[in-house]
């Protein structure tokens, strides 16, 4: 649905994009992650041609992005673009006519969209008698007014209470399993594209660095599990920890272990013996290790600090 090949973008002589390139399937949820400036924001331009790209192409449904692929694109982007004195019914007719959709079309279309997003009951509500919640809403109605086939979401539930995150989630997965949407999110919220995408890619100084569903990422830690400790003495757990070939990482006041091995708590708690511990703990592997991972890269048996 969407390929994007040797992408390159420079502003003010710095590189936003390099040779990006990038393939996403038909009703796949795909999530593109990265730090603040990686090239997400400048990538979601250049598709949808607000843009235009120093090397490279965007093609949109196997056709080169342009005029006329403008109409198969939705976007819901950070910010709510919506009009607050009008109603949730009127701005959905508004940018239902931007989109060139009939009268006919609209009024048929306007009902269902505030149906999907729940808020059927407050179509005749002005946007800014709306919660936060419910404004991310409507902007996702709008983005979907024109029946797209691919869905732009850029940071959609970014400041939204975990109930109206759910809300979300929700229209998200009902959108990918029963219309077969194609969907690109981007988010900060590792555990948003743990639960919704079935594949990520992680982007960083207009680079992809790594690909793949969560399984395929998981490949860049060789590990079990991650065991965590809290220790007065960190020098002695890290010295004891690799001469059983756990490998050292520090996310932040954290000091963690890839354990190669699923070992009973009893003999996890041997392979410290003699080293002063306040605390240990276990967990898989999640995202937000494979993303410190691969953003920061440590060289193997590096103890690598957040921020690095």
């Amino acid at each position: 649905m969407l390929s994007i090949r040797n992408l390159s973008k420079t502003y003010r002589g710095r590189q936003a994009l390099q040779d990006l390139n990038l393939d996403i399937l038909p009703g796949e949820v795909y999530g593109l992650l990265g730090p603040n400036g990686a090239g997400k924001t400048t990538t979601i331009n250049l598709i949808c041609g607000l843009l235009q790209a120093d090397k490279g192409q965007v093609y949109v449904n196997s056709q080169a992005a342009g005029a006329a692929t403008k109409p198969w694109i939705g976007v819901m982007p950070q910010e709510n673009l919506l009009y607050r004195t009008l109603t949730c019914q009127e701005n959905l007719q508004f940018f239902a006519k931007i989109y060139g959709l009939s009268r006919r079309e609209r009024s048929l279309r306007i009902p269902d969209c505030l149906a999907a997003v729940n808020l059927s009951d407050r179509a005749t509500t002005p946007v800014e008698n709306l919660s936060g919640g419910m404004q991310r809403r409507l902007s996702f109605a709008i983005a979907i007014v024109h029946r797209p086939k691919l869905l732009i979401l850029d940071e959609p539930t970014t400041g939204l209470d975990i109930e109206a995150r759910q809300e979300v989630w929700h229209l998200i997965r009902q959108l990918s399993r029963e219309q077969g949407m194609t969907i690109l999110l981007t988010t900060h919220l590792l555990d948003e594209a743990e639960r919704l995408c079935q594949r990520i890619g992680i982007i960083k100084e207009g680079k992809l660095l790594a690909e793949g569903t969560l399984a395929e990422l998981r490949q860049h830690i060789p590990a079990c599990e991650i065991v965590t400790v809290d220790t007065a003495d960190p020098a002695a757990a890290i010295a004891r920890a690799t001469t059983h070939g756990f490998t050292p990482r520090r996310y932040g006041s954290e000091l963690t272990f890839w354990v190669p091995e699923e070992l009973e708590l009893k003999e996890l708690l041997a392979r410290f013996d003699g080293v002063p511990l306040d605390a240990i703990s276990r967990s898989p592997v999640k995202l937000e290790h494979i993303y410190l991972e691969v953003t920061q890269g440590a060289q193997p048996g590096e103890v690598l600090k957040e921020g690095e």
